[in-house]
């Protein structure tokens, strides 16, 4: 995955990236962070501009997004409302949801893009739930220009060392991975007995 990932940005350049993240703000599965931190590798590397990196990272997942809060805001509630229970979407959750976008709209589209699970669903939601566009592309440009940055800087400040790092992840993936869903459920476990007693 990395070397093609590498060798896709070596082709394509800032392009390439543009394209990327489009899919990855679309919910679509693929590794729209990865390639944003190889992206910082070859800017270390001096392969890569840094300027046509931030443009077209930030305006790919910007175009992404609006893409996705246009489909939720146009055809959004109803597909929800009838195939939700096939993405684990139950009405109750959806209603709680928008309400979360009704009370911190900055919060979720900023922060909610960074929680597992309803990151893909965050641009939708913001459709489906009548956000305001402008409100909602500002909210969603801070939280591209914040996550690009982070990835862009992480390849860029570990750029001499990628490929112990990289090794170094992979074999620590799958423990990682078990952690996160442990912390997780343990969340929903927490919060589900906490809404009981109120």
């Amino acid at each position: 995955m990395k070397d093609w990932v590498l060798d896709y940005l070596g082709a394509l350049g800032a392009g390439g990236l543009f394209l990327g993240l489009i899919v990855e703000a679309l919910g679509i599965p693929f590794p729209g962070g990865l390639m944003t931190l190889l992206a910082g590798i070859l800017v270390n590397q001096g392969k890569l501009d840094l300027f046509h990196i931030m443009a077209a990272a930030v305006l790919g997942f910007n175009v992404g997004a609006t893409v996705a809060y246009t489909i939720g805001r146009c055809i959004g509630e109803p597909f929800f409302l009838r195939y939700g229970k096939y993405l684990l979407v139950t009405p109750d959750k959806f209603d709680q949801a928008r309400s979360w976008v009704y009370r911190s709209a900055p919060a979720f589209i900023i922060f909610g893009r960074f929680v597992p699970m309803i990151s893909n669903l965050t641009p939708y939601l913001a459709g489906i739930s009548r956000l305001p566009f402008l409100q909602f592309l500002i909210y969603n440009f801070l939280f591209a220009l914040s996550w690009v940055s982070i990835n862009l800087g992480i390849g860029i400040f570990f750029g001499h060392h990628w490929e112990s790092i990289f090794s170094l992840i992979q074999s620590r993936l799958p423990l990682l991975a078990a952690g996160v869903l442990v912390v997780c459920l343990l969340y929903i476990v927490i919060k589900q007995k906490v809404q009981h007693r109120i």
